[in-house]
């Protein structure tokens, strides 16, 4: 198979799967002759400036990992050039964008993946099954919250990025258990451009959500984050740890009338599983859990509280 990956920056985190895997064929793209050299020679990829070449050769598949304006504009060029498309989050930066990237994609016949990774963390996918079966009764409060030291030299991480760029994902989860909110109500601090904390809490009938994300963190903290999920028949509780490795650690525990039970989770990366399902997808193998359409509820949330944080930018 062969994937044309757009981007240098956040397309590394691909990049690393694409090369564990071995089993794919990767030229990847960047607008930085030295840049885009350098990193694509740290996984043994080849590399282009000419970015036409995406959608010129005969790629599987354009993995797009560009800055958030160019999402939309970038996946409608890989369906007009007959190329299905993986784009990182968020799927545009406008609803009116997202909803011509899945017009488009349904009339294509090409499949285009919106990078929803945190569906494929094992302990996410126990609160989807308890949710939709009730295991536990009804869910009637959600607790998450990401904070992160800034682990990804030069990318800024302040008010102006962290509804897109952060909360996003951890939205997804609350409007898959939850659906879409009533009522929004954002708090936040700032330390200065590219350091700050955001935390949403959200009414729904019957119940409420709470998201809290952070880049105020020091370097020995890594990137932690989880959840806490109360029924009315129990309490799921998920906590997970990166460090400098990028390789994530995970627990999850039900409190339940009965006790305590820590819940066997299998080992999985996040990004690994959410790419191994792309490609299952592109094999014939799976079906697209991760189309656009799916991804919509999740992105006016968090384009509802980008809104409340930044205004009109």
């Amino acid at each position: 198979m062969k994937i044309a990956l757009l981007g240098t920056g956040f397309g590394q985190a691909h990049a690393a799967v694409y090369a564990a895997r071995g089993d794919a064929e990767v030229v990847m793209f960047g607008r930085n002759p030295d840049r885009t050299a350098q990193t694509a020679g740290k996984f043994g990829f080849a590399s282009s400036t000419d970015l036409d070449r995406a959608f010129e050769g005969d790629f599987d598949l354009v993995d797009i990992c560009l800055p958030v304006p160019l999402h939309a504009e970038y996946v409608l060029r890989a369906l007009d050039a007959d190329k299905n498309a993986l784009v990182e989050l968020p799927l545009a930066g406008t609803m009116d964008d997202a909803r011509r990237v899945v017009e488009a994609a349904e009339r294509s016949g090409k499949q285009v993946f919106v990078d929803m990774f945190e569906r494929f963390i094992p302990a996410n996918r126990v609160l989807f099954d308890a949710v939709r079966d009730g295991r536990y009764g009804r869910l009637e409060q959600l607790a998450l919250w990401n904070w992160t030291a800034h682990l990804w030299p030069g990318v800024s991480l302040g008010l102006g990025t962290l509804p897109l760029e952060a909360m996003h994902s951890d939205l997804d989860v609350v409007t898959r258990t939850l659906g879409r909110p009533h009522s929004i109500d954002v708090v936040t601090v700032a330390r200065d451009g590219d350091s700050a904390a955001i935390e949403a809490t959200l009414g729904f009938d019957g119940a409420f959500a709470r998201d809290s994300v952070s880049s105020l963190m020091p370097m020995s903290w890594g990137a932690r984050g989880g959840y806490a999920a109360t029924f009315s028949d129990g309490v799921l509780e998920a906590a997970s740890s990166m460090g400098f490795d990028g390789k994530p650690t995970g627990t999850l525990t039900a409190y339940t009338a009965g006790g305590a039970r820590e819940l066997d989770l299998p080992p999985a990366d996040q990004y690994a599983a959410m790419i191994a399902h792309v490609l299952a997808c592109l094999r014939g193998e799976a079906a697209n859990e991760i189309a656009p359409a799916t991804a919509l509820d999740a992105l006016q949330l968090t384009l509802d509280i980008d809104q409340q944080v930044n205004g009109d930018t």
